[in-house]
């Protein structure tokens, strides 16, 4: 999953593509290094964030979807507005990433017609003060907790199963020490029964263990993707398309090489 986000805020490439010829342009590179999805965000959700009017948010995602939707590769748009949900989804999005795990009010309505993918998101608190002061007597066991819960609460709504993914929301809310908790015990997570989607890419996770800035994480963001996959991640949310891509085809080539 390709990431794009036309913002002017977001933590690693904020206004990079806020133009629409530059977000079209990036998608397609993106896609041409092999992004399978490409994940659409017209608010960022980074650690202090100032909310975004609906209005503001649709008027940089509707553009970008109208002109990538001929491009084939399925669109998911990060957002947990259910008016921009309703919005998106009828001008041809097909996944919604939702960081509140469709908790917001009216989210699960908007969602609960169709066949899109969801992605269901944990996080503690909301953008603005998550970071301050995470706590947790089990970070496992509570986010498992509530991904279930959340999972069930929309098929109790008539969702089906296979529409659904789980996102533990590694730096949501979280310490360094709760997202490698986390990241250790991805399988458990999948024991869960549904697909794993894993967003660490270029994070303060990566950084506090390397020493690296933002825009020097390269390395080991490839390399907390690639431990994502082997505990069990379907998909993988990042900046860096090809080293990703490249990075996985020499893992699965070792899992499958036979002499």
């Amino acid at each position: 999953m390709g990431i794009i986000n036309v913002t002017p805020d977001s933590f690693s490439d904020g206004g990079k593509n806020l133009a629409l010829d530059a977000a079209i342009a990036h998608a397609h590179a993106l896609i041409a290094e092999g992004a399978d999805i490409l994940d659409l965000g017209g608010e960022s959700t980074r650690p202090g964030a100032q909310p975004v009017s609906q209005e503001d948010e649709l008027a940089r995602l509707l553009p970008l979807i109208e002109a990538l939707r001929a491009t084939g590769v399925p669109l998911s748009v990060d957002t947990f507005k259910p008016g921009v949900m309703h919005a998106v989804l009828d001008a041809g999005a097909d996944m919604i990433n939702d960081i509140y795990g469709f908790r917001q009010p009216g989210a699960i309505e908007a969602v609960a017609r169709g066949t899109s993918g969801l992605c269901v998101m944990h996080m503690q608190g909301e953008p603005r003060t998550m970071q301050q002061a995470p706590v947790y007597a089990d970070v496992v066991g509570e986010v498992s907790a509530f991904l279930a819960g959340r999972a069930e609460r929309l098929s109790a709504a008539g969702v089906r199963r296979e529409r659904i993914c789980l996102d533990p929301g590694f730096g949501f809310g979280k310490t360094t020490g709760h997202n490698y908790q986390l990241m250790r015990s991805l399988p458990a997570m999948g024991a869960l029964g549904y697909p794993l989607l894993i967003g660490v890419s270029r994070k303060t996770m990566i950084g506090a263990v390397t020493g690296k800035p933002v825009g020097e994480r390269l390395a080991g963001s490839v390399a907390a993707a690639l431990a994502a996959v082997d505990r069990g991640a379907a998909i993988v949310r990042v900046h860096d398309v090809a080293a990703t891509v490249d990075a996985l085809k020499v893992w699965r080539a070792v899992q499958a090489w036979d002499d």
